[in-house]
């Protein structure tokens, strides 16, 4: 089982460090949530995660290996990515959008068989927005482009997948839909990173979560025991409640309001 991990992680820039003292571990059918204030490094972390800045110090191991020791299109055939958003200046297709998953799979002059289009196929079905296919990636909803950049995820066909504040800019009910997708995608066997600044989607998905602020965390384990009051009302600075609900989920509220059961 493909396992992304790091130890004592210093992340951010040469000039300008972001954060330190990180441990993760993520395989698959986890989802590691990364929850934190907007500014609280977020981004930074995954970009390094991923191999996209320079770690400033600890480790990070992909599969029992130092991930900078492996070439990008190793990487990539094991741990994908799904950006915080994405907007496109090409008019492609959904279906061309996700055929570009297949890349770490081809040659670096290779364009796509017809194996890479079928996968992209299954991908966008795989979602339930195979009638997307043909439709232009620009004039799509938000919600329909963060799950076209979900399906080339999955068309990349890596075991891991991290994902930078799916749910951000998109209205309620593209939130729960793609929540819902994160949850069915590791039943599935896959391993999800996911980030977001709203405690409730990590009570909605997680199975870990990592609390961090100004770079640092300040809480980690499973949701019902790092998601505790004291802790979100110090990474977030409010007065945090959590509630349980008839049906025996758990929301945050602020601390003079209820929730009716």
């Amino acid at each position: 089982m493909t396992r992304l991990v790091a130890r004592a992680l210093a992340f951010g820039y040469r000039h300008h460090p972001v954060g330190d003292g990180v441990d993760l571990d993520v395989g698959g059918g986890g989802v590691l949530c990364l929850l934190g204030p907007n500014g609280s490094g977020k981004t930074t972390l995954f970009k390094t995660l991923l191999g996209l800045l320079p770690r400033l110090g600890g480790h990070i191991e992909l599969d029992g290996r130092d991930i900078a020791t492996l070439p990008h299109v190793q990487v990539a055939r094991h741990l994908a990515y799904v950006p915080q958003g994405h907007e496109s200046v090409f008019p492609y297709s959904v279906h061309d959008m996700v055929v570009m998953g297949r890349s770490a799979h081809r040659g670096l002059f290779s364009g796509p068989t017809a194996s890479d289009r079928a996968r992209a196929t299954d991908a966008l079905a795989e979602l339930g927005i195979a009638d997307l296919a043909g439709r232009d990636y620009t004039h799509l909803s938000g919600g329909q482009r963060q799950l076209v950049l979900i399906a080339r995820a999955l068309a990349q066909d890596a075991p891991l997948i991290v994902m930078d504040e799916p749910t951000a800019s998109l209205d309620f009910g593209n939130q729960l839909l793609v929540l819902e997708q994160v949850v069915r995608l590791a039943r599935r066997g896959l391993g999800i990173v996911l980030s977001t600044h709203n405690p409730d989607h990590a009570l909605r998905c997680a199975t870990r979560v990592l609390l961090l602020k100004d770079g640092r965390l300040l809480a980690s384990g499973r949701p019902d025991d790092a998601l505790s009051e004291p802790a979100l009302s110090a990474v977030y600075g409010v007065a945090v409640r959590v509630e349980r609900l008839s049906d025996g989920q758990r929301v945050c509220v602020a601390r003079d309001a209820a929730v009716a059961g």
